[in-house]
């Protein structure tokens, strides 16, 4: 008889598992086909700006055949040359390398700046934030192309130079979303407790606060690296970057008095940044999506 119940009885539902908030990001950011087409084609891209130049074995800035060579009639020269008798497709694989770097870096310096100033305006409030609340509207207030502009002329120009007058120029959006979060999350119970327990300041933002306003800053990175790329182009366009380090904008900028007789060697290189953009700009939904607790339980 004892079987008998045993064997009618129901069986223990199996007990959900726990995902953690990243596992929970990863798995809406898969869920997206547009932000997975742009990751992989930003890994495709740094791919071939990684080990393309190796495997091509042609210097940006070598002569190697007569100006304004069409792509697609020498083998040896797939993209056709410039208006100087110069790979196009070298400077591709190579000027995607400091275009990349420019992005990459100038955001990182633009995040920082804008978590430092953001994150100290709205975590202590009063004085202090009615001070760096002043110091974001004056730099958003200035024209950032022109600003850029100034920062480069006033120095030599050279890549650090570049990444410097992007990162100034750049981080006030960060500032204003981690002063927001900061606000937002200080009075917190988790906060409060830390702050019973004797937690300083800097305790309280760097390992309480910080990682929990991670995800909305990481979105604003994402973005902010398009931006940088786009300004780095048009710096390089201009004329104000290193005249010994090859990249997109300077390309485009050097071939644009030749535009009707050598299109494709500013065509490729602008593909190439609208390319690497759009990447971006694809992964910095996901992310969005991906982050957004409305859009996780929808």
């Amino acid at each position: 008889m004892a079987q008998a119940n045993n064997a009618t009885a129901p069986a223990t539902a199996p007990v959900p598992q726990a995902h953690s908030p990243w596992g929970e990001a990863w798995r809406v950011f898969r869920s997206n086909k547009a932000a997975l087409f742009g990751l992989a084609l930003l890994v495709a891209l740094i791919a071939m700006m990684v080990a393309g130049p190796a495997l091509y074995g042609v210097q940006a800035f070598d002569i190697v055949g007569a100006p304004f060579t069409p792509p697609f009639v020498d083998r040896t020269m797939w993209f056709g040359t410039d208006y100087l008798g110069r790979d196009v497709l070298a400077g591709m694989l190579i000027g995607g390398r400091a275009t990349m770097l420019v992005g990459l870096s100038s955001a990182a310096l633009a995040v920082t700046i804008g978590v430092v100033v953001g994150a100290t305006a709205g975590f202590f409030g009063g004085r202090v934030d009615a001070a760096l609340s002043r110091l974001i509207e004056l730099f958003q207030v200035l024209p950032a192309l022109l600003l850029a502009m100034v920062l480069v002329t006033l120095f030599t120009p050279s890549l650090k130079v570049v990444i410097f007058a992007i990162g100034i120029v750049a981080w006030t959006g960060t500032a204003r979303l981690a002063r927001a979060e900061f606000m937002r999350l200080r009075h917190l119970e988790y906060a409060n407790a830390a702050r019973a327990m004797g937690a300083g300041a800097v305790r309280l933002m760097l390992r309480e606060i910080l990682p929990n306003a991670l995800p909305p800053l990481i979105v604003s990175a994402s973005l902010i690296v398009g931006s940088a790329i786009l300004f780095d182009a048009g710096l390089s366009f201009l004329g104000l970057s290193d005249p010994n380090v090859m990249s997109w904008g300077m390309m485009i900028g050097n071939n644009r008095r030749n535009i009707l007789e050598c299109w494709w060697a500013v065509s490729f290189p602008g593909i190439g940044i609208f390319l690497t953009v759009l990447a971006v700009s694809l992964i910095g939904d996901g992310l969005n999506d991906a982050f957004n607790p409305k859009l996780q339980l929808r």
